[in-house]
Order: structure tokens, then C-alpha cells, then sequence
């Protein structure tokens, strides 16, 4: 088989997805459809309607657009048929219902985010880096009948540094993926559509599974009764997006959200889970063993900022707590 015979349909649509379907593009491969999220309403009164990035890239490239409500449409899948696809290339997407990913002779892969089967689920980068990984990586799989549980295709490792936050790792992932896509891609093409692929369950090696569910507000509260490493490792895999908070209450009782973007170990002793107090010009609080220094926040409603600017506009902090 040669690479012009797959007949490919690409489902994404943030710009982790365009990478890849760039990646897909320059390299010739022959990219029939492109399927992403409906456009959505933007703008304070919600008037303007957003493309996806992924669409913004398939217009520009003279790709045709399908943007289903429900997988599901009948109507939607008619269409789909109709560009007579023999493989689907899924980054960042939504569940696929088996009469989509099942369509194509060759089935339907996905690049994940993770070393699977570790960090099956939403947000597999968040996860790896608040757990404290030293490692993540991307995977390619064949999609099945259960989230990220398919057969393994191809798994490419990335280095997590101590330092690093989401955005470090998303971006890295980012073009690891596309890389491991197109390799993905060429093996595909060298078996005629049948590759060497690996179950999961032969990989676990008896390991417990680290699930990587989807994140809500209320996942992203600092817990102070936690460590200094697990609190410092909590902030920087929520950061830049959606943001480790906690909750600042001020002598007079008054609660503000304040958010954590960055923080700092100290290696000094703690003075009881969540402390504030200042040490030299540092605003630090007290997680259960160790201070963390705070080294950016952001109030409700104030913009992010250095904590030691914040600290030369807000004297009298140390009469503040945190709940």
C-alpha cells in the first residue's frame, strides 16, 4: 500500500488536534474530511460564533467541515459514509459511538496524551504531572467499545522536569503526538492497513491503573493538609489552565477565591496546614509538613500578579487565613 490509497478522516478540534492534522497535511496524506466540535457562542452578549481551531485550519486548507450535533445523526453518519474512508485519526475529541469508529476498513485510532493504559480519561495531562510523574508520553491506539482501553499501536515517552507545569507538558505532547501520528501513519501503510498492535492488559505488569477523569472546580481546591511536594505538584498540574484556588478569609470574615499559579518549595518547617505567614519578602503558606512560598496568585476579580506585588498592596495578610 501506498500512503496516497488511505482515504483519512481527521476528528479534533483544539489546537492540540492541529498539530497533528497539520503534521498529516504537509506530509501528504490524503485528508478526504476533517469532523470538530459545532462552532460556539462567543462575546459578552454571546452573539459571535467561534470556530474550533481545528476547523479554522481545515478551512484555510480547503478541507470539507462536518460539525454534528450528535454522533449519532443519521444524517451525519450518511455523510460520513459518503467520503468512503479506509482509516479515522482522532486527537482530542469526543466518544465515538461504534457505528463511527467502526466505519472504516482499517478502524478508527487515536493519539492520547498518555502512557496508556496509565491516565485513561479527560485530562491525562493534568493528572500525570499533579501526581508527580517524572514521565508521560503520547499513545496510539485503536479505538473498542471502552474509553482508552483499545489496542496499542505505538507509545513515544516524555520527560516531565520538576518545574514543569501544564503548559510545558501540553506543548511538548503537542508535538510529540503529531510526530507519533505520522509514525503511526507509516506503519499503518507498511502492514496494508494492519499493524502490529499490543493489548493493554499485557503492558500492566500487575500495576494499579492511575485513572485521569475529567476536571471540575471543585477538583482544582488546595488541600493544605496535603504535603508541600503534593500541593506543589497539585498547583503547577493545573497551571496555566483551569487553576489550583483556595480560599483567603480576612479578619473581618470575608472570603475572596484567590487563585495559586505558581508556587515554590521551601524546605522550611510548617506552622500548621494552611498558615500564612511572610518570611523575608515572600508570602508563604503552611502545607502539613513543609511552607511553600507563593510565588504567583490572582484575587476574584484582580489580575494575575506576582505575590510579592501583592503583598506591597495588602499589609496586613498575615490577619488573613485560609479556610
Amino acid at each position: 500500500m501506498k500512503k496516497e490509497d488511505l482515504r483519512i478522516v481527521f476528528m479534533g478540534t483544539p489546537e492540540f488536534a492541529v498539530e497533528t492534522l497539520q503534521a498529516l497535511v504537509e506530509n501528504g496524506y490524503n485528508v478526504v474530511a476533517v469532523v470538530t466540535q459545532p462552532d460556539k457562542p462567543v462575546g459578552r452578549h454571546q452573539t459571535e460564533m467561534q470556530p474550533s481551531q481545528v476547523k479554522q485550519y481545515a478551512v484555510a486548507h480547503g478541507l470539507p467541515v462536518l460539525q454534528p450535533e450528535k454522533m449519532k445523526d443519521p444524517a451525519f453518519v450518511e455523510q460520513l459514509r459518503s467520503y468512503r474512508a479506509n482509516l479515522q485519526v482522532v486527537v482530542a475529541f469526543r466518544m465515538l459511538p461504534e457505528v463511527v469508529w467502526a466505519m472504516p476498513e482499517y478502524g478508527t485510532f487515536n493519539v492520547h496524551a498518555a502512557l496508556l493504559p496509565q491516565y485513561r480519561g479527560a485530562a491525562p495531562i493534568n493528572w500525570a504531572v499533579i501526581n508527580g510523574e517524572t514521565e508521560t508520553g503520547v499513545t496510539t491506539f485503536f479505538l473498542d467499545h471502552d474509553i482508552d482501553t483499545g489496542r496499542i499501536i505505538m507509545k513515544k515517552p516524555f520527560a516531565i522536569p520538576d518545574d514543569a507545569d501544564v503548559e510545558y507538558v501540553y506543548d511538548g505532547l503537542m508535538h510529540l503526538g503529531a510526530e507519533l501520528c505520522l509514525e503511526t501513519l507509516d506503519a499503518i501503510v507498511a502492514a496494508d492497513g494492519h499493524p502490529e498492535t499490543v493489548a493493554q492488559n499485557n503492558v500492566l505488569d500487575g500495576l494499579a491503573i492511575k485513572p485521569a477523569p475529567k476536571i471540575f472546580k471543585e477538583t482544582c481546591e488546595i488541600d493544605w493538609t496535603k504535603s508541600a511536594k503534593q500541593v506543589y505538584d497539585f498547583v503547577r498540574g493545573l497551571s496555566p489552565v483551569p487553576g489550583a484556588w483556595t480560599t483567603l478569609v480576612a479578619a473581618d470574615g470575608k472570603e475572596t477565591v484567590l487563585k495559586v499559579w505558581k508556587t515554590r518549595k521551601t524546605g522550611k518547617q510548617g506552622r500548621g496546614a494552611g498558615t500564612i505567614s511572610i518570611e523575608g519578602k515572600s508570602l508563604c503558606i503552611s502545607a502539613q509538613d513543609e511552607l511553600l512560598e507563593i510565588v504567583e496568585l490572582q484575587l476574584a476579580g484582580k489580575k494575575r500578579m506576582l505575590a510579592r506585588d501583592f503583598l506591597n498592596g495588602m499589609k496586613d495578610v498575615e490577619s488573613c487565613r485560609i479556610k
